[in-house]
């Protein structure tokens, strides 16, 4: 058991959005499901808290009413091998009302913040070459879904 699992908050989207990342990420699955009984706060059967994994990473998604809402102060990286890693994450989670944002930065449809960053990505911002970093920084400041084939030139001048 991990010593550490994000709870994420919802309105009443919790067993939603633990199917919709356990289909997006591999070897990720549903756990135990509490539900909500008769003269509590939700409809009874409606799900109560959700644990589900995602590549081995516990979480708990909790349905717990409208008054506390996602924001860019937490976000979850996933650390990407390719270029093709990069756009099937990025399109999967910007699909069916995700919003798009910079530097690799985006929001799903349940408004949870994904920093989808390639591997290489530390290499050319953090090069050995100083002049070489400060063009992929400048290339990254200018892009939504990362691609390192630019930030790549951009750090080779």
């Amino acid at each position: 058991m991990q010593k550490f699992t994000p709870c994420l908050w919802f309105d009443s989207e919790a067993e939603e959005a633990a199917q919709f990342y356990t289909s997006v990420f591999k070897n990720s699955s549903i756990g135990e499901i509490a539900r909500y009984g008769e003269g509590m706060p939700k409809p009874a059967g409606t799900a109560l808290t959700v644990e589900f994994t995602i590549d081995g990473q516990e979480f708990t998604a909790l349905n717990g009413g409208p008054q506390f809402s996602f924001n860019e102060a937490i976000s979850f990286q996933i650390d990407c091998a390719d270029q093709a890693e990069v756009d099937e994450y990025w399109d999967a989670l910007t699909a069916d009302g995700g919003e798009e944002s910079q530097c690799g930065w985006l929001k799903d449809k349940f408004g949870v913040s994904w920093q989808v960053v390639p591997r290489e990505l530390k290499s050319v911002i953090g090069g050995p070459d100083p002049e070489g970093s400060q063009r992929a920084v400048a290339a990254m400041m200018q892009m939504r879904k990362l691609d390192i084939t630019v930030l790549k030139q951009a750090y080779e001048g």
